[in-house]
Formats: C-alpha cells, sequence, structure tokens
C-alpha cells in the first residue's frame, strides 16, 4: 500500500497536517491533522509497504505490543482507504 502522490504533510504550530495539492484538492476538499504516530505511518506509508511492514516499523520506534500496533495500523489503514488516499 502507498499513499497517493498529492498530499502535502507540513508541521504547522505544532500540529501534524496533510492537505491535497493540485488536482487533489478537488476531489479531497479537506485537510487532516495526525498525531506523532499517524505522522510517522504517513510517511511510512509514502512507500508501497505492507501492515506487516508497518507493524514492524512501529514496534521498533514504539513500545508498543505487535498485536495493538496491527489494531491500530489496521484503523489508520482504514481510514485511508475509506478516503481513497491509496493508490
Amino acid at each position: 500500500m502507498k499513499i497517493k502522490q498529492g498530499f502535502a504533510k507540513r508541521n504547522i504550530a505544532g500540529s501534524n497536517i496533510v492537505v491535497p495539492v493540485g488536482k487533489n484538492s478537488l476531489e479531497f476538499n479537506a485537510m487532516i491533522t495526525l498525531n506523532d504516530t499517524g505522522s510517522f505511518l504517513w510517511d511510512a506509508f509514502q512507500k508501497d509497504i505492507t501492515v506487516d511492514d508497518a507493524v514492524a516499523l512501529i514496534t521498533a520506534e514504539y513500545d508498543v505490543a505487535p498485536e495493538r500496533a496491527r489494531e491500530d495500523i489496521e484503523k489508520f489503514v482504514a481510514l485511508l482507504r475509506d478516503n481513497n488516499l491509496f493508490e
């Protein structure tokens, strides 16, 4: 899974914000606010990785059990998929 091109993530006043750019701004008329973990995952999904890859990355970076990480990542992936943000 890989996030589509055309979205820019910026840190504004301590908040991680994702906004559509170019033609994506016509199709996705919103902005996304990410916590630190969401921002970490957003960056990870800039490459074509699997949920298993993301679990490995998260558990290496944060003190979290793999089962809990998988559950949370699957929820994050579902939100991205529901909003058509994957290629």
